[in-house]
């Protein structure tokens, strides 16, 4: 599916989602945007070690796997982002003193790697059947050194911009569950990617609903 938003360069690249493609997780899932594709497990509740173990929720690992090599700082960070994203959505108090990991493998990066994460994490969480306050998605803004406006950016498109914004949107009245930006812009140049972020937030959770409808049609 592929969506051109009121405004120009406000466009969202194909998107594709499969669920359920493995068999060990509770859930899995793996989310196309473009080129960029990442391949979600999610693993729980499950029992939990001793020394890890929380009385009062589960205790949720995120996992980030580059597409070679180990990770680094970069997967480091962005896994404390996720984590903190899945955090504020899973209902972990539910299932006290277990275990929920959630490992993400990045199949091909050429752009906005982050959104892509968020997106597949989210699915993996539906298929698993985890209880959920609400869904998320993320959309990244590319803000060119003119001003304008570009969702979803490629690999290229990060590169030549000024700056460069990730959002975690809530299903619900479009809250921010979280917000990175790596560059410069003004209070007014994030409100408006901000805005942006949540008009697009609308068509991928329309793109949630056919995608689970289709996995679970009898048809």
């Amino acid at each position: 599916m592929a969506v051109e938003l009121a405004g120009g360069q406000c466009r969202l690249r194909h998107f594709s989602c499969e669920l359920g493609l493995l068999s060990r997780p509770d859930g899995s899932a793996t989310f196309l945007q473009g080129d960029t594709s990442v391949l979600a497990g999610l693993y729980g509740p499950a029992e939990a070690k001793v020394s890890k173990e929380l009385p009062d929720r589960a205790a949720l690992e995120v996992l980030l796997r580059p597409k070679v090599g180990l990770p680094g700082v970069l997967e480091r960070s962005r896994e404390q982002l996720l984590r903190q994203t899945c955090e504020a959505v899973v209902l972990g108090v539910l299932h006290p003193r277990t275990a929920i990991s959630l490992v993400l493998q990045v199949l091909s990066d050429a752009g906005s790697l982050l959104s892509c994460c968020l997106n597949a994490a989210c699915m993996a969480l539906l298929d698993a059947g985890l209880p959920l306050a609400t869904l998320f998605c993320g959309v990244t803004c590319a803000l060119q050194p003119d001003g304008t406006i570009l969702l979803d950016p490629t690999a290229r498109q990060e590169q030549e911009a000024r700056a460069i914004l990730t959002f975690a949107i809530a299903s619900s009245e479009r809250k921010v569950l979280m917000a990175t930006t790596k560059g410069s812009c003004s209070v007014e140049e994030m409100q408006q990617c901000l805005a942006a972020a949540q008009r697009a937030a609308t068509t991928i959770f329309q793109f949630y609903r056919d995608s689970v409808c289709r996995r679970y049609s009898k048809s």
